[in-house]
């Protein structure tokens, strides 16, 4: 039994105006691997190479911020705790350190938790992501673990971490399309955690640095976040989102050649995917797109839907050119029905491609009908 929606979704596509016509061709993009992801839908808009393991660098820092931010989120720490900083989060002295990015912080100074997460964000401090392991972890090994928990729970099929800061370390890697999963849950994360990743400036012990992710001062793109990262063996990255209207988009650009080739490629693919793409609302969760008969059901009807709201990104010129339909995958609907009940599925169609698919279901509970309404359905269906 097939459903064919063309009515509603030519209403919700009017919403959005009519586009004109153009080839969507992906920008020449120099670096060794890069992604461009719409961050509401997580579709990848265009990637090159997005699945080859390379160095983080300073782009592992985003991955501590995580594991502290769900350490807050679980209460086992706030963003008031004052942290003593330990000898091993100092720089004199430390091989480890020597030339790279820091906050400057000193043994046993007080610091807060949200001062050292600004200082791993805009200073790209490795002596500030060392201090924060020791105190929600113990010890930079089980913060570690903690980074690699997280990377099998977010699904980051090509990612291992082995330290807490990004310096290269045998068996260290990701992509950039693991980094635009790991960017998306940080931007859907706590608002407040995630603003860090715009301020431009940190001022601590006396030393003002400027926060290294060049695009946040573009005044066209409006980018907010999210970090930069370089080691020789890396070479330049950085991810980047940037937020147009309600749409926000993430460019992953690993391999760079120089600080501001980086810039200029994430640039490239931002602007490139607020040109020719648009986000929209297919479905509103709970909202009918269909009724169906329900045998020896009281009421007879059931109205069906999504119970999520639901997005998609396609290339402007072909938004008129998707229509969904619902299917039901079961000869005929029976009572009982749960709400929420998986009773089909929706088909996103571009002709007689299939773009993608969700969970058709029941938008209200259905009960079995009284005896005689049951008999009366039985005949019909025998007869």
């Amino acid at each position: 039994m097939k459903k064919y929606l063309p009515t509603s979704f030519t209403l919700l596509i009017s919403l959005y105006g009519v586009a004109h016509a153009a080839e969507v061709t992906p920008p020449v993009i120099d670096a060794a691997s890069w992604v461009l992801m719409d961050a509401t839908t997580g579709q990848i808009l265009t990637s090159g190479q997005p699945d080859e393991r390379r160095n983080p660098a300073s782009l592992t820092k985003l991955m501590t911020g995580y594991v502290v931010d769900r350490a807050i989120d679980q209460k086992r720490i706030t963003r008031d705790d004052v942290v003593t900083v330990g000898k091993d989060a100092w720089a004199a002295g430390n091989p480890v350190f020597k030339g790279s990015s820091l906050m400057f912080l000193k043994p046993g100074e007080k610091v807060s938790v949200r001062d050292l997460s600004r200082g791993v964000i805009i200073d790209s401090g490795n002596d500030a992501c060392v201090a924060l392991a020791d105190y929600v972890a113990g010890s930079q090994n089980n913060f570690v673990s903690m980074m690699n928990h997280y990377v099998e729970k977010l699904g980051l099929s090509n990612t291992h971490f082995e330290t807490v800061h990004g310096l290269d370390a045998p068996g260290q890697f990701t992509t950039a399309r693991d980094l635009a999963t790991l960017s998306r849950a940080i931007i859907s994360g706590e608002p407040d955690f995630y603003q860090m990743y715009s301020e431009k400036s940190l001022t601590w012990n006396g030393i003002t640095q400027q926060n290294r992710n060049g695009l946040l001062w573009d005044k066209e793109l409006h980018v907010d976040g999210l970090k930069t990262g370089h080691t020789e063996s890396a070479g330049f990255n950085i991810i980047a989102s940037s937020l147009d209207g309600q749409r926000r988009l993430i460019a992953v650009v690993m391999g760079g050649k120089s600080p501001k080739g980086r810039e200029e490629q994430a640039r490239q693919l931002l602007l490139w995917g607020q040109r020719y793409f648009d986000t929209v609302q297919l479905f509103h969760a709970g909202k009918e797109i269909g009724n169906e008969n329900v045998w020896y059901g009281n009421p007879h009807r059931v109205a069906l839907g999504s119970d999520k709201d639901v997005f998609y990104t396609l290339p402007r010129d072909e938004v008129q050119q998707v229509k969904a339909k619902y299917v039901i995958e079961r000869k005929n609907l029976e009572a009982p029905i749960q709400l929420h009940e998986q009773v089909g599925v929706i088909q996103l169609m571009q002709g007689d491609k299939q773009l993608a698919s969700y969970p058709l279901v029941a938008l209200q509970p259905v009960g079995e009908a009284g005896l005689f309404t049951r008999i009366t359905d039985y005949i019909k269906m025998k007869f």
